[in-house]
């Protein structure tokens, strides 16, 4: 196959799949993964998709739904900023929900020592914390979706309105001034509204790739979370409007 072949060929399995592995195309063009890498690069810099370790992904559709594996190694510094960020928060005795984000589970990677009441509807989240002997921890079941690996569904929901939180961590694909919080995932969005609705004090936790865009499924307006934890300093525009709406904002300092 032709080089200009199988990079179109990709072209279509990523608008498709939204994110690939290295490995996976690797085997399914029986190629060498340094030719995959290869590929992956020079499509990058023609800016079809945005390339990472182990894999690349595209960011250009309000659907985009990037597997979790490779999320996790999508602007780590940032994540492990805001979960250092929000360690404090969480005090002994505090029951908190965990969503199924990649940011919440470097939040989890934080907070095995503490001896609160976890819940959460994510296997990688569930698995982290279960060798926590102080953890009581509630995974949420469902139908177990193994790109996002989570549990969604109907009764995902359904068992999250039996429970209420001190604390509840949210995460989302995107924030807008007018338009809110929303998320490429309809299902994941509705377990996040309910999440925020069962919470003492919800938090938005998000990077400032999502800031100032929409996705497909409304999860709640802005003015629904209690605190905001950033990994950037914002713009005055946006300290101004959570400041307007009563909106605690967590950010490193400039």
């Amino acid at each position: 196959m032709l080089a200009i072949t199988r990079k179109n060929k990709i072209k279509e399995i990523i608008i498709e799949k939204k994110s690939v592995t290295v490995s996976e195309l690797s085997s399914f063009f029986n190629v060498t993964e340094e030719t995959i890498r290869r590929d992956l690069q020079q499509l990058e810099k023609e800016g079809f998709l945005k390339k990472i370790y182990g894999g690349a992904y595209i960011d250009e559709s309000v659907q985009s739904d990037v597997s979790v594996n490779l999320r996790e190694n999508i602007l780590v510094k940032d994540k492990e900023i805001i979960a250092k960020e929000c360690v404090p928060f969480i005090k002994d005795g505090d029951s908190i929900f965990l969503d199924a984000s990649t940011t919440s589970f470097y939040i989890a990677t934080k907070i095995t020592k503490k001896n609160i009441t976890v819940i959460t509807n994510s296997l990688k989240i569930a698995t982290k914390l279960s060798n926590s002997n102080n953890i009581k921890l509630l995974l949420i079941g469902g139908i177990y979706d193994r790109h996002s690996m989570s549990f969604l569904g109907a009764s995902v929901q359904q068992d999250m309105r039996r429970y209420f939180v001190d604390k509840a961590f949210i995460s989302c694909r995107s924030v807008h001034m007018k338009f809110g919080i929303t998320d490429s995932n309809d299902q994941q969005a509705e377990i996040r509204k309910i999440a925020i609705e069962h919470s003492n004090q919800t938090f938005l936790v998000v990077d400032h790739t999502k800031l100032d865009k929409t996705s497909f499924s409304l999860i709640s307006p802005i003015s629904a979370v209690n605190t905001m934890v950033v990994n950037r300093p914002l713009s005055q525009e946006w300290i101004e409007l959570l400041d307007g709406q009563g909106i605690q904002l967590i950010q490193p300092e400039k």
